[in-house]
């Protein structure tokens, strides 16, 4: 059976990450560490909501870029809310729901209700709602809602 993981790499801050991570979603743990030559964790294997992703300490080599991210999909306004604060402490905001994290990580953090609305069959109200959240960086659903409303 085929198992496909995450593989993050980090400048000398995968256990600060896998930590951070861990601190933030629900029915996440650091699963196993790997100590590397100099007594720091090389690599090491955590879960975030059940999903499993491996952390290296792989040097400044590399750096992530926008061109992957993550995407958490939230039921409610409270929990767009909640990981926009935790995951942008240090990080920046960005359009659309994007963010970077501290560590330089993408994500996106995205309301169910924005595919409903933008999936609606009104495509006059959908694009209405697609409007509203291209002037958005942390979606609202509020917001989102009334222009679909209005339209």
């Amino acid at each position: 059976m085929q198992s496909i993981t995450t593989f993050l790499w980090f400048d000398g801050r995968a256990e600060e990450a896998m930590r951070f991570y861990v601190s933030i979603f629900k029915n996440s743990r650091i699963v196993s560490t790997m100590p590397g030559p100099d007594g720091k964790i090389l690599t090491g294997t955590f879960e975030l909501d059940g999903r499993q992703f491996m952390a290296l300490n792989g040097g400044p080599q590399f750096r992530f870029t926008e061109a992957i991210s993550l995407f958490v999909s939230c039921e409610t306004q409270a929990e767009v809310d909640e990981l926009w604060d935790k995951l942008t402490e240090g990080g920046a905001e960005s359009q659309c729901g994007w963010l970077k994290d501290k560590f330089g990580l993408s994500w996106q953090i995205v309301p169910s209700a924005l595919g409903r609305l933008l999936g609606d069959k009104d495509r006059k109200k959908a694009q209405a709602a697609m409007q509203a959240m291209l002037q958005m960086k942390k979606i609202e659903i509020k917001g989102l809602q009334e222009a679909f409303d209005r339209a």
